[in-house]
């Protein structure tokens, strides 16, 4: 829980609007692999495969939620890697809540559960340069520009250039 948000597990009630925001083009269009359109039913499938990606795979996600009126926001998820101790951040927000800070401020609080609970030495996270917002919240978070993946991924039949950001644990503090 954050001063706004609140990240908890996806139910399969939040199938509908799972595919309502994150199938925008806009949304989709930012990340690596989200379908777009987004198929009926997709947001649901996809959240039935939580559980087992947590305790198999180490992928967590959550949603991100307004914490009065409990709307779902977006998503945020984690993909360690235990032997290495290091972890990898991606989130989506839905467009209509774009601009307000709730990606900062679930990474953060992911951040935080990464090194105080999962003692995790090191989290990174990759965006589109294209996507220079993405960027900007990797940058509010302290994280440091490691370098440049010239045409590292197809998106729709385009390479993509990716920024990796990472952080330590040594420079993290919950207080930035």
């Amino acid at each position: 829980m954050t001063e706004r948000l609140v990240l908890r597990p996806f139910t399969l009630a939040d199938g509908p609007v799972v595919e309502a925001l994150a199938g925008a083009r806009e949304v989709a269009d930012t990340t690596l692999a989200m379908p777009h359109p987004y198929p009926a039913g997709g947001g649901a499938s996809w959240i039935a495969t939580h559980a087992d990606n947590w305790s198999h795979n180490g992928i967590l996600a959550l949603a991100v939620c307004d914490r009065r009126s409990e709307e779902l926001l977006g998503a945020i998820s984690l993909h360690t890697e235990d032997m290495h101790r290091h972890g990898e951040i991606g989130y989506w927000i839905g467009t209509k809540y774009w601009g307000n800070g709730y990606a900062t401020e679930a990474a953060r609080a992911m951040l935080g559960y990464a090194f105080t609970e999962l003692g995790l030495h090191r989290v990174q996270a990759r965006h589109f340069i294209r996507n220079p917002a993405s960027g900007r919240v990797l940058q509010k978070l302290g994280m440091t520009l490691e370098g440049t993946h010239r045409d590292a991924y197809i998106r729709w039949e385009q390479f993509e250039t990716v920024d990796v950001y990472a952080i330590l644990e040594s420079e993290w503090s919950a207080d930035d």
